[in-house]
C-alpha cells in the first residue's frame, strides 16, 4: 500500500462514535463526518487506544454468493450465471475485536472470509464505469453462516443474518483497483483460506452494477464479494484473523451458545 493512501475508520470518542482519517504515521485526526459525507479533519487527534467500531453503519448489507468457483465446487454447488445476492441485516454487524456468538440453533457456523465494497455515491441502474465511481473504498469482512440452516431453510436469511454474524473493518481504504489482491484467513493462528480476489467470477464494478438495477445503493452500504475455497467450523474460543493485501486484518473471537 502507498504511504499516502489515506485510511478510515470509526471509534468511540469522547463516549460517541466519530470518523477518523488514519494517517500512515501519527495519531488518528478526528473527522467533521463520514469521509464519502465530505468529513473534514477537524485538527482534533485521537489516543492510540480508542475502541475501533465498524468503520460503517450501512442501510443494506448485500452479500454475494458462490462468486469463486473453487469454492462453489467444496459446497458441491454449481456456479451461478449472474451474481447471487443475499442480504445481511444491519443488527448482525460485528466490531473488529468482538465475538460472535455461536446460536443454539445451529450445529455448524462457518467463516467466510471476504472482501467488503464501501459505497461513497448514491448509485441505481449504473453503468459498470458509473459503479466505479460509486465505490468510496474497500474493506475486510467475515460473513458467518449456521451452515445447517442454510441447507434446510433452502434460502439464506436466518442462516447469514444471527448477531453478531458480521464481523467488518477495521479500516476503509479507497484502493484504486481490488483486482490481485491476497486473501487469508486464519483460525487459531492456522492458514484455513489462501485465495486471492483475481479469482473472483463476477469482478467488483460488475457486483456493484448488478446490484444496482434493483436496488438504489446508498452511501455507506457495503458488498460482501464473496469468498475462496477453505470454509469451514467454528467453535468456542477460536480467534479468527482475516488479512486482505493493502487493507490490513480483521481479527474476531468465537464464543459458544449463551
Amino acid at each position: 500500500m502507498s504511504d499516502v493512501t489515506p485510511r478510515y475508520a470509526r471509534v468511540l470518542h469522547d463516549g460517541a462514535p466519530a470518523y477518523v482519517l488514519v494517517p500512515p504515521a501519527g495519531p488518528a485526526q478526528l473527522l467533521t463526518a463520514a469521509p464519502w459525507a465530505d468529513g473534514r479533519p477537524t485538527g482534533v487527534q485521537l489516543a492510540h487506544d480508542a475502541q475501533m467500531l465498524c468503520p460503517v453503519l450501512p442501510s443494506k448489507i448485500i452479500g454475494i454468493g458462490r462468486n469463486y468457483r473453487k469454492h462453489a465446487a467444496e459446497l458441491k454447488n454449481e456456479v451461478p450465471e449472474e451474481p447471487l445476492m443475499f442480504f445481511k441485516p444491519p443488527s448482525s454487524l460485528l466490531d473488529p475485536g468482538g465475538t460472535v456468538q455461536l446460536p443454539p440453533e445451529s450445529e455448524r457456523v462457518d467463516y467466510e472470509g471476504e472482501l467488503v465494497v464501501v459505497i461513497g455515491k448514491r448509485c441505481r441502474r449504473a453503468s459498470a464505469a458509473q459503479a466505479r465511481e460509486a465505490i468510496f473504498g474497500y474493506s475486510i469482512g467475515c460473513d458467518i453462516t449456521a451452515r445447517d440452516l442454510q441447507q434446510k431453510d433452502k434460502q439464506w436469511t436466518r442462516a447469514k443474518g444471527f448477531d453478531t454474524f458480521c464481523p467488518l473493518g477495521p479500516l476503509v481504504v479507497p484502493l484504486k483497483d481490488p483486482h490481485g489482491l491476497s486473501l487469508q484467513l486464519t483460525v487459531n493462528g492456522q492458514l484455513r483460506q489462501d485465495g486471492s480476489t483475481s479469482d473472483m467470477i463476477f469482478d467488483v464494478p460488475a457486483l456493484v452494477a448488478y446490484a444496482s438495477q434493483s436496488m438504489t445503493l446508498e452511501p455507506g452500504d457495503v458488498i460482501y464479494t464473496g469468498t475462496p475455497e477453505g470454509v469451514g467450523p467454528l467453535k468456542h474460543g477460536d480467534d479468527v484473523r482475516v488479512r486482505i493485501e493493502n487493507l490490513g486484518e480483521l481479527a474476531f473471537h468465537v464464543a459458544g451458545p449463551a
